[in-house]
């Protein structure tokens, strides 16, 4: 008999902040200089099965933003948003790329969110970040991998 196909499973269980940081460790002088911000979006997506628990997954997106005029640093601002997503009969060659694509852009939106609103109360010139492209982030970095590997086979 063949085994009977289930289908996938994919629910939002919950989303959070997992830590919020913001830091102006230049202020009050930075609010008096001529605004011509540099900014720098560092991000990192974790993964992993919660424990004892079948079918959970947590993802975490940690986006980090240092805003600096010149020398000197206006304000860091480091989310970690998270989630809890049940997933079943997905293949596990397919749950990386899930973990690192799908469900960051489903994440990306509260963290951007939170991330302006901060900035905001922090009396700092709005600041909106650019939608991104997870799989294309995700497709440089399989190849940065690959690359990397064909560097120590030789």
């Amino acid at each position: 008999m063949a085994e009977e196909q289930k289908n996938p499973v994919f629910n939002i269980l919950r989303i959070f902040n997992k830590d919020i940081s913001l830091e102006t460790p230049n202020s009050p002088v930075v609010f008096s200089e001529e605004w011509k911000p540099e900014t720098r979006l560092d991000l990192n997506i974790e993964h992993s099965k919660v424990e004892n628990v079948e079918n959970v997954y947590e993802v975490v997106l940690r986006i980090t933003v240092t805003v600096k005029l010149g020398e000197k640093t206006a304000f860091l601002c480091e989310v970690n948003q998270a989630g809890l997503f049940n997933i079943e009969n997905i293949p596990e060659e397919q749950m990386e790329h899930m973990c690192e694509t799908f469900i960051p852009t489903i994440l990306y939106p509260y963290a951007r969110e939170t991330i302006s609103s901060l900035v905001t109360k922090a009396t700092f010139p709005p600041l909106n970040l650019a939608p991104l492209n997870f799989d294309v982030m995700y497709q440089q970095k399989k190849a940065h991998q690959a690359e990397q590997q064909a560097k120590e086979s030789k």
